[in-house]
Formats: structure tokens, sequence, C-alpha cells
């Protein structure tokens, strides 16, 4: 009979674009953190182990980084997410809005 234990939980913190360590591309990379909390009766205790790392999404490489490194990189991305929510990009997108080629306001540009 199992009474005690320990569960790994998983979060996503960021994406963000950086040069890879290991494939050398500027790539969007993911900031992961991992808590494995000691489990009691598989109910989560508390954490007894936190990491951080990012981990490249063009070749897969992944490094463990420093938990003041980690708050760096969260803190960079928030200040450049500031304003862009979701970084979505700002303006009408290319092809799209007046003055572009095919645009004709109230009318279906596919006429002839």
């Amino acid at each position: 009979m199992i009474i005690f234990g320990t569960r790994g939980y998983l979060y996503q913190l960021a994406v963000m674009t950086l040069v890879c360590n290991w494939c050398t591309n500027p790539a969007a990379h993911t900031l992961r953190k991992r808590v494995t909390k000691f489990t009691l009766f598989f109910i989560p205790l508390f954490p007894f182990s936190t990491k951080f790392a990012t981990q490249c999404t063009f070749c897969g490489g992944e490094q463990q980084i420093p938990k003041e490194q980690a708050e760096q990189l969260l803190a960079q991305h928030a200040a450049s997410q500031q304003g862009n929510p979701f970084g979505q990009p700002q303006g009408p997108v290319q092809g799209q809005g007046q003055g572009q080629p095919g645009y004709t306001p109230g009318g279906n540009p596919y006429q002839g």
C-alpha cells in the first residue's frame, strides 16, 4: 500500500525568441517551470523541488537555467509584450486595409 510519494507538475511560463545554444538558430523557446511536490494519499502537500528550463521548438534542445535567469527572461518578455497582448502585430496585416491592391471599400474584390 502506497501512502506517500511525489508528483511532478510542468508549467509553461512564456514563449520567446532566443538563439539556441544547441542548433544556433534564432527560434521560439518555451520557458518552463517544473515543480515536484510531496504527496500523502495522492494529495499534493508541499513543493520540495523547483527547476526552470528553456526548450528550443526548432531542434528540441533543452537547457536548465537558474531561477534568477528565468525571472530575468520573464521580465524581458513581459516588457516586450506590454501594450501588445498575445503577441499580435500592431496595425493592419500585409494585404489588408486601405491602399492595398485588391481592396475595394464596400465592393466585391472578385468582380472583374
